[in-house]
């Protein structure tokens, strides 16, 4: 069929539905020629048509094809020298994905002739492969972008008020059996009556879903009947993956993931995004041609300056994007505006966000990545977080991001994982950790929401785990346990994995309660991996990002125990919810207020007075109090009043004996109630009210919490 095309516009980028045709944009620098690639259905094995694109402006290469309407499926092919010593690898043999494009349909086989170069061949990757590769890669789909929204606005949940929940599309509702089968593991689960009541009942705020961009498996997983479940194998950053569509992958499942958003935010909760703009799922010079590699390899991608045939590597996946880039700065960006725009999201977590920062080798805060997201209009006003780190040298950069940014705080993980393990000389990072760590993040101007605090997440040992192994066990894998990190800071409580030991069963279910119970008490903003609320286990397996499998999946059958420890989490949110004295706009001051003898914040030993310099390097303190002032916050409410909240004591004893502590008055008369102990002792309403003064027993490993009744304050 011929079909009429014009010269069509350079933007937007991408394929764009304009009613009697579609307008189709791609950028090449080096590309000699490019061909649109047109398919008569996305099951096609071969093109019915091939359009030379002949208009090319700054690089984009461009045309009008009437005729074809939305559900078109395309491709294409770009043609130009294979020179990998100087870092050119077009293969017009090889079908291309459209780096813009909203919806990818198909997979990649990987054992096919997937890859630009003969496998085997002497030369390796500096060999050619010739064979056409159209019927075992993805292509892409003309949508229609209009969706019935219908006022969706994003909830703007303030920082200060955020508790997030992370987890992963498929796994989290795969086994729910409250969640209609055809819907299980899909985004329709999560829009789910059944999941929606979960969710605002457990109390978190935001959703923040591992990645949903479209990703590939991973040719050495899938020969060892793996894949990549986790999804950071990035193919394009435009498209939600049609893996977790419950329609099909025919372009409906952006429909799906708008109706999506929509539902989690009628229910008032917000929906974050993981993203992995660091690199794709292209690898490095042995690995397949799938779209930008084949498209401008040295536009795209960081190549060593000395040797282009090899790439830079900072995320060890063997490439990273080219940021230093413009025509890469804007492809992050528009796909950034995109997911906000259009798909409504609330905000990006971004994966190994320190190789983004690196303008030549070393990371930098002012670089053009940082720069271009704060003079946005669109991001800049949305949920920014980045894990600040890579692999490469300087990369861990916990602390030094520039305003507007939260970062996951490694530290606060590393902290509480020690201190409850029992460790010496942890008090002064403690106390660092539980007030918002100012010591990262004040210095700069930025607030304790800074630091997004979590003990467990999707990356090492869950909760469980934490406190049930102490060594890795990943055998699962397919690597002989190599793989995983080794350093997990756990600790198994006197024997590795399951027991039917009562008195490490207990330990162990005191010892979730002390990290959930600190998480939610702590400045800054709580994160919980889905599942840690209610014993989720990966046997072990601190790396289980290959296993799509029941290593990985959420085990929705509930016990005693379970549930115990679900309404435990439950109470604690609604505890830091109802009381902003844990959840601070500002950081505290440790100093008197207003000429009152009453800190804002205090730090007790077990005999009741302050703690010295020489206390807080101590090797052998491993029980301190802390007194939260909610009379002096020195806050307002919105209306500009004084925001004035209840006084709280907290003592924490992670020490393997129990404890007297002595609590102090602190004001005259005071009385103080006891609230939450992961002891769980029994307690009456009468002897959980203790006079200020009196010694309390405090049991080996707990936490408890009391809240002030009574007493005036002290002039």
């Amino acid at each position: 069929m011929v079909r009429s095309v014009t010269l069509g516009k350079p933007y937007p980028l991408g394929s764009t539905w304009l009613g009697d045709g579609v307008n189709f944009a791609i950028y090449s620098e080096h590309a000699e020629k490019i061909e649109l690639c047109l398919f008569a259905s996305p099951s096609a094995i071969v093109e019915n048509e091939r359009i030379s694109l002949q208009e090319v402006t700054a690089h984009i290469w461009h045309a009008c094809v009437h005729g074809i309407c939305i559900g078109q499926t395309y491709a294409y092919r770009v043609y130009g020298p294979y020179d990998p010593e100087n870092g050119l690898r077009f293969n017009h043999n090889k079908l291309l994905i459209d780096p813009y494009s909203k919806a990818v349909t198909g997979s990649v086989d990987t054992d096919a002739s997937i890859f630009g170069y003969s496998i085997g061949h002497p030369d390796s990757d500096l060999s050619f492969e010739a064979t056409n590769d159209v019927g075992y890669v993805p292509k892409c789909i003309v949508i229609d972008s209009s969706f019935p929204w219908e006022n969706d606005q994003l909830p703007r949940i303030p920082w200060s008020e955020t508790i997030i929940y992370e987890l992963h599309v498929r796994g989290f509702s795969i086994k729910n059996q409250s969640v209609p089968p055809e819907l299980r593991g899909t985004y329709s689960a999560l829009a789910s009556p059944p999941v929606l009541e979960y969710l605002k009942k457990l109390g978190v705020t935001t959703i923040e879903l591992m990645p949903i961009h479209t990703f590939v498996p991973d040719k050495h997983l899938a020969e060892k009947g793996l894949t990549n479940y986790w999804g950071y194998n990035t193919l394009n950053y435009f498209s939600p993956s049609a893996v977790y569509s419950s329609t099909g992958d025919a372009g409906q499942q952006v429909t799906e993931f708008k109706a999506m958003v929509k539902a989690l935010h009628r229910a008032g909760l917000e929906v974050i995004l993981d993203v992995v703009y660091n690199h794709t799922a292209e690898g490095n010079q042995l690995g397949p041609t799938l779209s930008f590699r084949g498209i401008d390899n040295p536009t795209y991608y960081r190549l060593y300056p000395e040797n282009k045939r090899y790439y830079m590597d900072y995320s060890g996946t063997g490439n990273i994007l080219n940021a230093n880039h413009p025509q890469v700065l804007q492809l992050v960006m528009d796909s950034l505006r995109y997911w906000v725009s259009e798909m409504h999201v609330d905000g990006f977590r971004f994966d190994l966000a320190s190789a983004l920062a690196r303008e030549t080798k070393n990371v930098d805060k002012l670089s053009a990545f940082f720069d271009i997201i704060h003079q946005d209009p669109v991001i800049s006003q949305v949920k920014l977080i980045a894990e600040p780190w890579d692999i490469g040298e300087g990369g861990y950069q916990v602390g030094n991001f520039p305003l507007l940014w939260t970062e996951w705080n490694g530290k606060y993980r590393d902290t509480l994982r020690r201190f409850w393990r029992g460790d010496a000389g942890q008090m002064a990072e403690l106390g660092y950790r539980l007030t918002g760590s100012s010591d990262l993040y004040e210095w700069d101007g930025r607030s304790p929401y800074a630091s997004i605090n979590f003990v467990a997440c999707h990356d090492g040992f869950t909760l469980e785990d934490l406190v049930s192994y102490n060594d890795k066990h990943n055998e699962a894998n397919g690597e002989e346990n190599r793989d995983g990190l080794d350093l997990n800071l756990s600790w198994n409580c006197g024997k590795e994995g399951p027991t039917d030991d009562p008195d490490i069963i207990e330990l162990r279910e005191r010892q979730k309660r002390n990290f959930i119970a600190t998480l939610m008490l702590s400045q800054g903003i709580p994160m919980l991996s889905a599942g840690d609320e209610f014993y989720r286990t990966q046997q072990g397996n601190n790396n289980a990002y290959c296993q799509d499998n029941e290593i990985s999946w959420l085990n929705w059958e509930m016990d005693e125990r379970k549930m115990a420890l679900l309404e435990f989490t439950r109470k604690l949110i609604a505890l830091r919810k109802s009381h902003a004295v844990f959840h601070r706009r500002k950081f505290f001051q440790g100093r008197a207020i207003h000429g009152s003898e009453i800190k804002d914040v205090m730090w007790l030993r077990p005999d009741g007075l302050e703690m010295t310099d020489n206390d807080w390097e101590s090797e052998w303190i491993r029980c301190i109090g802390v007194r939260l002032s909610g009379h002096a916050t020195r806050e307002l409410n919105e209306d500009g009043s004084p925001l004035i909240d209840d006084d709280f004591f907290m003592i924490l004893n992670s020490c393997h004996e129990n404890v007297e502590f002595q609590l102090p008055a602190f004001v005259r008369g005071a009385t103080w109630e006891i609230i939450m102990d992961t002891n769980m002792s029994a307690q009456t309403k009468e002897d959980s009210r203790i006079k200020g003064g009196s010694l309390i027993h405090v049991p080996s490993r707990s936490l408890i919490l009391f809240r002030r009744l009574s007493g005036k304050k002290t002039a």
